[in-house]
């Protein structure tokens, strides 16, 4: 990426923050928090994109990483109002106690 850091270490950055993403999603039960879990593995992924764009010296991932923020701001936009949807109708966040089968 520069002649100071190299890609390796964006990488393992990378994987570190994807890995906590995913170590959050397995274990936390509030919905937010698994929500922005996911969040969180997806700039992980973009921090890969934009390493590899940079140090092959490609403009293509960086525009890649701009497509996937835009998805993920719809998807941030969607997310939230379920999450809302699901708190107004059970009045609670934990992922244990929703089950949106039963009335």
């Amino acid at each position: 990426m520069s002649s100071t850091i190299p890609l390796a270490w964006y990488l393992m950055l990378s994987a570190f923050l994807f890995i906590c993403g995913v170590i959050g999603f397995m274990i936390k039960r509030n919905i937010i928090t698994i929500f922005m879990c996911i969040e969180l593995m997806l700039n992980a992924v973009n921090l890969t994109f934009v390493a590899y764009a940079t140090e092959l010296r490609s403009l293509s991932g960086h525009i890649f990483v701009f497509f996937v923020m835009v998805v993920a701001a719809a998807e941030s936009a969607v997310g939230l109002g379920i999450i809302i949807a699901v708190f107004r109708s059970r009045e609670t966040l934990n992922v244990d106690r929703v089950n949106l089968l039963k009335l």
